[in-house]
């Protein structure tokens, strides 16, 4: 066929495609497309377009102000008592008046005598007749004179 491209090879460059793809391609030939990539850069200038001056001044005005201020004061009393008590009492209000007791402890020793038993020993003598066999010795000497003749 008349309208068949030769096969170019890989290493061919845009210029000579483009020569070769007016030519007719057969059915079963290779093409190898070039694929491009575009980049960009980006590059930025400041460009002064007006200057402005900013200015500041400061005013002092006098005025008189009226303000409801409100304060507290606390009148704190201590009364002495010395009174023995049977337990702690507790903080307590009486109208405006916040009371706070003040307690201490006191160890109290005291000694006295509690009666637990008695015991009672009472003396008593009786005589009872008591049986018993025992075995008692008993020495004898009986002193006897010999002669001088007689044998021992």
């Amino acid at each position: 066929m008349n309208n068949s491209v030769a096969e170019q090879p890989a290493s061919a460059s845009p210029t000579e495609l483009a020569s070769t793809s007016s030519q007719a391609m057969p059915a079963e030939s290779t093409v190898v497309i070039p694929v491009i990539e575009e980049q960009v850069h980006v590059h930025k200038e400041t460009d002064e377009t007006g200057r402005i001056r900013i200015s500041k001044q400061v005013f002092d005005d006098v005025q008189q102000v009226n303000t409801l201020l409100n304060h507290e004061e606390i009148d704190v009393q201590r009364i002495p008592f010395n009174e023995v008590v049977p337990e702690a009492p507790a903080a307590r209000y009486e109208g405006d008046t916040y009371i706070i007791p003040v307690v201490r402890e006191e160890v109290v020793t005291s000694i006295r005598y509690v009666l637990v038993e008695e015991i009672r020993v009472t003396k008593r003598q009786f005589q009872t007749v008591d049986n018993q066999t025992v075995t008692l010795r008993r020495e004898a000497v009986t002193v006897e004179r010999l002669s001088p003749t007689d044998d021992v």
